[in-house]
């Protein structure tokens, strides 16, 4: 695909956002059931795009965690389905007065939502994000460029044309949802400098990926997705919720960016905590790589390093460090984390509370596993990534971050002196 073919989809694009901005409500959602009833009509289509896809990849030698990424089921298709329903069942940003207020001159201001224009995405090896982008954008009335990768490009090309054809039969003006059909790295390169018409460029990928996109674009950028993710024991732990909270943000699903990668053991619960979870860990498949402290407690802990501290394995791999106190453990985490998910497992309130205040993360869960920072677990039916920056959205983002806001200033004549 040549530069100009990707500035013909950005003009498109733009074309689009401009209509899709005012379509109403009721159109919006319409074309958003109607994609969830074709994407599950036409599953068996999707699935054989996407065998084609996990055949290419296992040709490549590509295991683990992106397999998982990549692979779709009948249970997945009906997932994103289940989603985009969820999504026309939330309040429409579009147009919601934010504040407002009358001046002494009689001047009225109002401050009001209004999509962003146009989003685009670039991501790997997770044809979900398709469906899940297109959805929040449609609903929040920008359109969308889909950049996915190589890995996953029959399926996307897929599942874009499910929802073209699906969303523009019912009312959707054509190319609100568009997928770049090159992966080669020029046309990622393009997206990134396309600041005359996109309008926000968000990654959903590794760590390398989004360092590209934020060091490489000239579109204003939101960074997601990395997350090397803590459990903290706490010394007045539950120690059996503590841990069931620490299996399930490690196993549950290993390959996702909220999935624990480090757990942090009070000096004061270790002996009681640590063999037991250890033996539990390993029985789960999970590599243990610990501290000189852990590594008392089992032969079948590896030696963590310096790099341990930092990884976002997304694998089962688990770093794990005993701590001598509450303030360790928040000084860790804020060290080697990287501001997206982070758990503490305590009965102690004040402990709680400082943990809550102190650590810089975009969630901090108390008592929970981290897999519950996720945009369909806080109900926002789908989420556009997570963000670890603090500008414009912070955490699993939804419609209204998909959003910004004009002032809308009404007079019967006022003339400034």
């Amino acid at each position: 695909m040549t530069v100009s073919e990707v500035g013909e989809i950005g003009a498109r694009a733009r074309a689009a956002g401009r209509r899709l901005g005012t379509t109403s409500t009721a159109v919006k959602d319409a074309a958003l059931n109607a994609i969830a009833t074709a994407l599950v009509e036409r599953a068996d289509e999707v699935l054989d795009a996407n065998t084609a896809d996990l055949e290419r990849a296992e040709a490549d030698g590509i295991a683990g965690a992106l397999i998982d990424r990549l692979t779709l089921t009948p249970e997945r298709i009906h997932s994103m389905a289940d989603g985009l329903r969820v999504v026309v069942g939330l309040k429409d940003p579009v147009g919601e007065v934010l504040d407002g207020w009358t001046l002494p001159n009689g001047l009225q201001i109002s401050k009001v939502r209004v999509p962003l224009g146009v989003v685009g995405i670039i991501y790997e090896a997770r044809p979900n994000v398709t469906v899940d982008a297109a959805g929040l954008c449609i609903k929040s009335g920008n359109a969308c460029i889909l950049r996915g990768s190589r890995t996953a490009i029959s399926s996307n090309l897929a599942l874009a044309r499910v929802i073209e054809e699906a969303g523009t039969a019912a009312g959707l003006p054509s190319n609100a949802v568009q997928l770049i059909g090159d992966t080669d790295r020029e046309s990622a390169k393009e997206l990134m400098r396309m600041r005359e018409y996109v309008d926000v460029l968000i990654p959903r990928g590794g760590a390398d990926l989004i360092r590209t996109v934020v060091e490489e674009s000239t579109v204003p950028v939101i960074e997601t997705g990395v997350g090397t993710c803590h459990v903290y024991v706490d010394s007045s732990a539950d120690l059996a919720q503590a841990l069931a909270i620490t299996l399930n943000a490690k196993v549950q699903r290993p390959s996702v960016c909220n999935a624990a990668e480090t757990l942090l053991v009070h000096r004061a619960v270790a002996d009681a905590f640590l063999p037991k979870a250890i033996d539990a860990l390993r029985g789960a498949g999970v590599e243990v790589r610990g501290d000189d402290a852990t590594r008392g407690f089992s032969a079948d802990v590896a030696p963590a390093t310096e790099d341990d501290w930092r990884a976002e394995y997304l694998d089962l791999i688990l770093a794990v460090r005993v701590v001598e106190s509450l303030d360790e453990a928040i000084d860790h985490v804020n060290t080697y984390g990287t501001a997206h998910t982070d758990a503490i497992v305590t009965t102690d309130y004040n402990a709680a509370r400082r943990f809550a205040a102190e650590v810089d993360s975009a969630c901090v869960m108390i008592n929970a596993s981290t897999r519950f920072a996720d945009g369909g677990e806080f109900g926002f039916g789908a989420e556009i990534g997570i963000s670890n920056q603090k500008l414009h959205a912070r955490g699993p983002m939804g419609l209204a971050e998909l959003t910004s806001y004009k002032y809308v200033v009404s007079g019967d004549g006022q003339v400034r002196m």
